[in-house]
């Protein structure tokens, strides 16, 4: 019950989100005009590209009215690329935009695409430049979007020039599994961190303003952009499950943890909508409050369940886990449910019913938990499948056990 309550509350939230594109970042002082506009434009993702540009527009006429009246020219600056990190086609009605500080001249040089893209260049007004392709871009097609600078690059219609190219790089129609990897490691999702090169395009552009952008790579290359890098010590029963770019459990229990702190359904699996909430996480560095946290039931005797946090052992404590009757499940996987206290009804091997109290409960398959036990003894097989402890150890390791933590059994 209280699953499908917690759903049909997530769907309701998802219809009252509006559905943004993608990020622009512009200058943080506007007027009230530029408020009114935004006010009047938040309605729909083609309503938020409007939006984008208009508010960039108004800022920019603000700031090139107040250059003009202490008689300076204000550097041309690049304020937003788009699509940056889509789910949408790059086609006439979605084009690749950027937006720059003051109209171009129409003598100037123009962005340029790698690999070279068929199609046309178009001044919308308020500093924007919007291309449009000939065909549709194929989903997944990755481009390098350049905007030159100096002498040779783009100029304003008042002739000022860009300081430093910026770059953007990313994908048409389509998400890129290593990017997502990327974005839960910066947030901390992860076991791993990842550090983005100095050049990969991530970080404001130093000289040209505020520009965010998406950073992709192509399938299967070691990221030129970065690097990962494990936090602290983890066992091999974790450490081999990762294959940066590829879907995997350590991603599942990832998108598990951010779709729960983020009140969504906790699938484990990407959508357009997951993108948005995610890359808006990113803007806001809405870090995972909870840290990483990997849990291991060895079964060799005696059995134990160990767990990590962060990289360091926080808790390790014999267990108990099932008979050759009940046995427990090898594998691992995420939890999915959390209960502080309930009582586990069923039939023992022999068909009599059991009905027993138990605390600190993490399910992480199936029926099968980590949770408290009154037992005499433990780390020896004796349970119907689930992963027992003590009491004070339950208590102690159920915190750490959130949601898309990853339980993994073995021997």
């Amino acid at each position: 019950m209280h699953m499908r309550l917690q759903e049909g509350h997530i769907r309701r939230h998802e219809q009252r989100v509006a559905a943004p594109r993608v990020k622009v970042t512009v200058l943080a002082a506007v007027t009230a005009a530029v408020l009114a506009t935004a006010a009047a434009l938040a309605l729909s993702p083609s309503a938020v590209s409007r939006r984008e540009t208009a508010l960039a527009s108004a800022a920019h006429a603000a700031q090139a009215a107040g250059h003009g009246r202490a008689g300076l020219t204000a550097p041309l600056r690049v304020l937003s690329i788009s699509p940056g990190l889509s789910a949408d086609p790059v086609t006439a009605a979605d084009p690749v935009r950027v937006v720059f500080s003051a109209t171009l001249a129409p003598t100037s040089p123009l962005p340029t695409f790698s690999p070279a893209v068929a199609g046309r260049w178009r001044a919308v007004g308020g500093g924007t430049e919007e291309f449009t392709p000939a065909a549709p871009l194929r989903p997944a097609t990755e481009l390098t979007l350049r905007v030159p600078a100096g002498s040779a690059g783009v100029r304003s219609a008042a002739g000022a020039l860009l300081a430093t190219p910026a770059t953007a790089v990313f994908q048409a129609g389509g998400w890129s599994t290593l990017r997502l990897e990327q974005l839960l490691a910066q947030l901390g999702y992860l076991p791993l961190t990842w550090t983005p090169d100095n050049d990969s395009g991530l970080p404001a552009l130093p000289g040209s303003g505020a520009v965010t952008v998406s950073y992709t790579q192509r399938r299967g290359a070691i990221d030129p952009g970065g690097e990962f890098t494990w936090r602290g010590s983890y066992p091999a029963g974790l450490t081999s499950l990762w294959q940066p770019g590829q879907p995997g459990v350590i991603l599942t229990g990832a998108l598990m943890a951010f779709q729960a702190d983020h009140g969504l359904p906790m699938t484990g699996i990407v959508t357009r909508f997951l993108w948005q909430v995610l890359l808006n996480a990113v803007a806001q560095g809405e870090r995972n409050p909870h840290g990483y946290t990997y849990a291991l039931a060895d079964q060799a005797l005696p059995e134990t369940l160990t767990v990590w946090h962060d990289g360091q052992v926080v808790v390790r404590a014999q267990a108990s886990t099932g008979t050759s009757a009940t046995p427990t499940v090898d594998g691992t996987f995420p939890v999915y449910l959390r209960n502080r206290f309930q009582v586990m009804r069923g039939l023992m091997p022999d068909g009599r019913p059991y009905a027993d109290p138990v605390q600190f409960v993490s399910y992480f398959h199936g029926n099968y938990a980590v949770h408290s036990m009154d037992r005499a003894s433990f780390g020896w097989p004796q349970s119907l499948g689930c992963v027992e402890l003590r009491l004070g150890e339950a208590r102690q390791a159920w915190p750490y056990l959130t949601y898309g933590s990853l339980v993994t059994v073995t021997g």
